[in-house]
């Protein structure tokens, strides 16, 4: 790790507190132990003594904790006891305000969900990813060429954030020279308000989003107008299930698009260099021999676990791994815990870039709801690295990384780097 004996003396202590802290009063979903780096003891103590934890108070109120690998499976595919529906909270840990709430496809459940879904499902077929492929190369290749030489920059502005905001506007056929209002709508779509966070209050973060909502109505009326085309706002305008969504459902898809199109992507190019940088030997064997590529996207994947969870709400009383879970309880899938489950995952705090099975992980999600863009983030990583390792025999992490206030988006703010002269 990189950092002062100070910091390093610092996160020891936070991090004996897991040990000591009775389980009654652990509460993993603490925004503060993902932007410490500090949340791994609590989770790995959780998955020896009590898998399926209760909190009983929190910031976001009450909720349960699954944190085990196949446990996390059983309860992602029990559709009828649990749900995703946004009328009953979503899939996030944070209740959203009901009047706020926007249902997306990611928030239904069977059968409304697999209609929306097929919509977009296209954009992600392995000929369109073909034909996607040439212009994410070349637009790597521009962004990585323009790099400052022999100073330090931020990884994640000039890079994560430049490439993942150039790729939504592809996919949306979204304005280019507005694209970095695509990363700030996602921003403010999963940041949790505060004095300090990216808006200060909940007024401020729906301002934002009913601006983002009022520029895509626009550019859905001019697509409405239109043939149908290949973007994805194009497909859902003439989609025989997207195209009379009410304005609630329109933002609610269109959020998840971004969302799922940005964190993702923009949290493992970050956490890809962040990882190497730790691990000095695996950068490189990756130098020495670029068609581990393979198998290392999928492992930074699983390493980075960009979206550390999703949450569901119980439509029943429920018996689970000995627990009674109530209808109406809020259940969290820790999937940053269950890529860390030794009883799923050989090693699992190791970061292997030839792994056997590198495409055991949970970062996607499982069964209905599994990422339907997963294909594309894996190519855009592949790429990039592709890409990294012709130009430069080294990219040095020069600092440690800031990390974001969430238990939801599991992310880099900052990366400094510098890439010698």
């Amino acid at each position: 790790m990189h950092g002062t004996i100070e910091s390093a003396a610092k996160l020891d202590a936070l991090r004996a507190r897991a040990t000591s802290l009775p389980l009654e009063q652990f509460d993993p979903g603490d925004p503060e132990l993902f932007r410490t780096d500090t949340f791994w003891p609590y989770f790995d103590r959780l998955r020896r003594e009590d898998p399926v934890h209760y909190c009983k108070d929190s910031m976001f109120g009450p909720y349960w904790s699954v944190t085990r690998y196949h446990d996390i499976m059983e309860i992602e595919t029990n559709h009828s006891v649990f749900s995703s529906a946004s009328s009953l909270g979503g899939i996030t840990i944070r209740d959203i305000d009901p009047d706020l709430r926007r249902e997306s496809f990611i928030s239904m459940d069977p059968p409304r969900h697999a209609a929306q879904r097929k919509t977009v499902a296209p954009m992600f077929t392995p000929t369109h990813l073909d034909n996607l492929a040439l212009s994410i190369r070349e637009r790597s290749a521009e962004c990585l060429d323009n790099l400052p030489r022999g100073e330090v920059f931020d990884w994640v502005d000039r890079v994560s954030i430049e490439l993942t905001t150039q790729m939504l506007a592809v996919l949306f056929d979204f304005p280019w020279e507005d694209r970095r209002k695509l990363t700030r709508w996602s921003d403010v779509a999963t940041t949790i308000p505060g004095p300090d966070g990216l808006v200060a209050t909940e007024e401020e973060r729906l301002a934002e989003l009913t601006e983002c909502a009022g520029y895509f109505a626009r550019l859905w009326k001019e697509r409405i107008e239109q043939p149908p085309k290949s973007d994805l706002l194009s497909m859902m305008a003439h989609g025989a299930a997207t195209r009379d969504m009410d304005a609630k459902n329109f933002l609610g898809n269109l959020i998840l698009l971004i969302v799922g199109g940005n964190d993702t992507t923009r949290n493992t190019m970050s956490g890809s260099l962040d990882a190497l940088s730790q691990h000095p030997e695996q950068y490189r064997k990756l130098r020495e021999n670029p068609a581990l590529l393979d198998s290392f996207v999928p492992e930074v994947i699983r390493w980075q676990t960009p979206l550390a969870h999703m949450r569901r709400t119980a439509l029943a009383d429920f018996e689970f791994r000995g627990k009674q879970i109530r209808k109406g309880d809020k259940v969290v899938m820790w999937y940053v815990s269950g890529n860390r489950d030794a009883d799923a995952i050989e090693k699992p705090y190791e970061f292997i870039i030839d792994r056997a099975r590198p495409r055991t992980h949970l970062s996607f999600g499982f069964g209905i709801h599994r990422c339907v863009g997963l294909r594309l983030a894996e190519l855009q990583l592949k790429i990039i690295w592709e890409e990294i390792l012709k130009r430069f025999d080294h990219i040095d992490v020069v600092g440690e990384p800031k990390r974001v206030y969430s238990s939801f988006v599991k992310g880099l703010e900052t990366l400094p780097v510098k890439i010698a002269a």
